[in-house]
């Protein structure tokens, strides 16, 4: 029996074909039902469950940490503002009814004006005129030692020579007599130069007296305290110049007593000498 190959034969029949169409293979991205719904079920797991706010964070997060906040401050900062606070209103209590009560501040200004009144009034004394010369010279050295102005102070020796004359010539007195004299008429225009500048130096601490007068009056309570310094300032400058007086016046009293001790000296050598004359005299006879 002989073989038969598929191979070697060509010729030999092939078998039938299959006349149904092939069934093409549909591809995964195309729009299937069964896509569709899976899609749609990945999208609803991925958006989120609920809105926020902007920037991603939670609206409720913020008003937490908001209120959290406000508690803080509450607790640390209003608490001790509140007690501060009430320790200012206090303090301030205090000092407007026990140290600077306003009925006594305002009854001191009240009684530092009626003072300011007084102190006018007694200015007004000290410039009463008390000229009392008659002759022309002397009513001329007169003005000029009442005139309370240091301007004056150099014409004063002018003035004092017109009325008192000036120191003897040689001949008509002794030296001891003559260096009296000059001492004194130094001495003499010494304190009437000084008086003039005290005068005027005592109408430069009045009008100092009258301004702080006038501020104290219209000062708030906090500075006062100032001008009270500066009075007391004004009181230590009114005891040196009363210091100066009174050493003036010191040497004036020097003077006069040097000048009595002088007189009796040349009292008790002109005894002296007449006695010798006297007995020279009671000699020769």
């Amino acid at each position: 029996m002989p073989e038969f190959t598929t191979d070697s034969n060509p010729e030999l029949p092939q078998p039938a074909r299959s006349s149904q169409p092939k069934r093409k293979c549909s591809k995964w991205y195309r729009p299937t039902v069964t896509n569709t719904v899976i899609v749609v079920l990945v999208v609803l797991l991925i958006l989120p469950s609920r809105a926020t706010g902007q920037f991603g964070i939670d609206t409720a997060a913020i008003m937490a940490a908001l209120s959290k906040m406000q508690s803080l401050m509450n607790t640390y900062i209003a608490a001790p503002l509140k007690t501060i606070n009430q320790y200012e209103q206090s303090t301030a209590k205090y000092e407007q009814e026990v140290m600077y009560p306003i009925a006594a501040i305002n009854q001191a200004k009240s009684s530092v004006s009626q003072f300011e009144n007084q102190f006018s009034q007694v200015s007004g004394m000290f410039s009463t005129n008390v000229s009392s010369a008659t002759l022309p010279q002397s009513q001329s050295f007169e003005s000029v030692l009442l005139s309370r102005n240091a301007g004056n102070v150099p014409t004063v020796s002018s003035q004092f020579q017109n009325v008192y004359g000036v120191v003897m010539p040689q001949n008509a007195a002794s030296p001891a007599t003559r260096t009296m004299t000059d001492m004194t008429d130094a001495q003499a225009q010494d304190a009437m130069k000084r008086a003039i500048e005290i005068d005027a130096l005592a109408d430069t601490e009045l009008s100092a007296a009258d301004k702080m007068g006038q501020q104290i009056a219209l000062a708030a309570p906090g500075s006062a305290q100032i001008l009270e310094a500066e009075a007391d300032v004004w009181v230590v400058r009114a005891n040196a110049y009363t210091q100066a007086a009174l050493a003036e016046l010191m040497r004036t009293r020097g003077i006069d007593l040097a000048n009595q001790s002088k007189t009796a000296k040349l009292a008790a050598s002109d005894s002296t000498s007449n006695n010798g004359l006297v007995n020279g005299s009671l000699t020769h006879r």
